[in-house]
């Protein structure tokens, strides 16, 4: 399923009535959160504490049995020393609402946490490295977690899954004439031959699947740099590999940093503090971060032809990734994973 556009439009005197009504707090202060799928809002009660209205767009609105388990998932990483957001009950105990609106949308009051995106802050190796152990150590906490919908996880045509790059075939149309089409489709063509055959001997486990740059948040730390203080959005969970989150987490702080192959070496050696790779997940790496920036660069260009008034949001990323993709691929594996295993090597000692 494609990310949709938000289709409802609260306005702050709204989301003051939602407030009083669900919650039974007063507002002293209302703002709007940047947002793609959803509509957030930043809420200050007079009776103290911040928090983020989350009302939730129509169509994912309609799952309320994958949202409750999200719900469950942050809750659980919350009290396992990840700091993930946790919902607050409504006045009647309900951790989400399902009647916003004259269409039925899901609302959740969660904590705010405090900080910035890593987006807006230098990607410094021990910051890489300390996205890398977060990653890792996320995934590694998800995987203990019990609730009895775990399987509603197996999202078998999800788009924005790594096991499932094969369906971007049905999308090549939107890269008619451009040359980046020659490279999706190589690939492509390379994850079938050597990524399938061994993900036999992956390890499984449940991913975020989208640790991106504006889904972390940091705050300075004691010794002059930053430490990660939350971990936003969790939309894309679904079982996958281990390795699916150190490819997902290493594509997306290429974006945001300027020498982008020197990323891969502290996110890894980060990773691998918490969670050795085994040889056939090494040897898939490199593959599996490239196919993440081609699901990216793909969907965004499929999702401007439906949404043409929101190009120049729905590309941010893909400007970036275009040229990286394309550096990464142009230098090839033998290459990049020798920077990349040498420099976590290094980090480690």
């Amino acid at each position: 399923m494609l990310k949709r556009i938000f289709s409802c439009d609260a306005n702050p005197s709204q989301v003051s009535e939602i407030m009083k009504r669900l919650y039974n707090l007063t507002p002293s202060e209302i703002r709007p959160l940047p947002s793609y799928d959803d509509q957030n809002f930043y809420v200050a009660p007079s009776e103290g504490g911040e928090y983020v209205l989350k009302i939730m767009n129509t169509e994912d609105s309609k799952n309320t049995t994958i949202i409750e388990l999200q719900t469950h998932a942050m809750s659980f990483l919350h009290h396992n020393g990840v700091p993930a957001q946790t919902a607050m009950p409504t006045t009647s105990g309900q951790l989400m609402n399902c009647g916003y609106g004259s269409q039925k949308y899901v609302v959740r009051l969660l904590n705010y946490l405090p900080g910035v995106t890593i987006s807006k802050v230098p990607l410094t190796p021990k910051l890489l490295y300390e996205a890398g152990r977060m990653a890792a150590r996320m995934d590694e906490v998800l995987q203990k977690m019990e609730h009895p919908h775990l399987s509603i996880l197996q999202r078998d045509n999800f788009i924005w899954s790594l096991s499932n790059i094969l369906l971007l075939e049905g999308y090549m149309n939107v890269l008619d004439g451009d040359p980046l089409q020659k490279v999706i489709k190589s690939v492509i063509h390379q994850y079938k031959n050597s990524v399938i055959p061994k993900r036999s001997n992956f390890r499984e486990c449940i991913n975020h699947g989208d640790f991106n740059d504006l889904n972390v948040l940091v705050q300075p730390d004691d010794n002059n740099g930053y430490k990660i203080s939350g971990i936003l959005d969790f939309g894309d969970m679904s079982r996958g590999y281990y390795v699916y989150e150190l490819a997902i987490t290493i594509m997306y702080m290429m974006i945001e940093h300027p020498d982008p192959i020197e990323v891969g070496g502290p996110v890894l050696a980060g990773w691998e503090s918490v969670f050795p790779l085994n040889e056939d997940e090494k040897d898939c790496l490199y593959l599996l971060v490239v196919s993440r920036f081609c699901q990216s660069l793909v969907m965004a260009r499929y999702s401007v032809t439906l949404h043409p008034e929101n190009e120049e949001y729905l590309m941010i990323t893909s400007r970036k990734g275009i040229k990286i993709l394309q550096q990464v691929w142009e230098l090839g594996k033998e290459h990049v994973e020798k920077v990349w295993f040498q420099r976590a090597a290094q980090f480690n000692k």
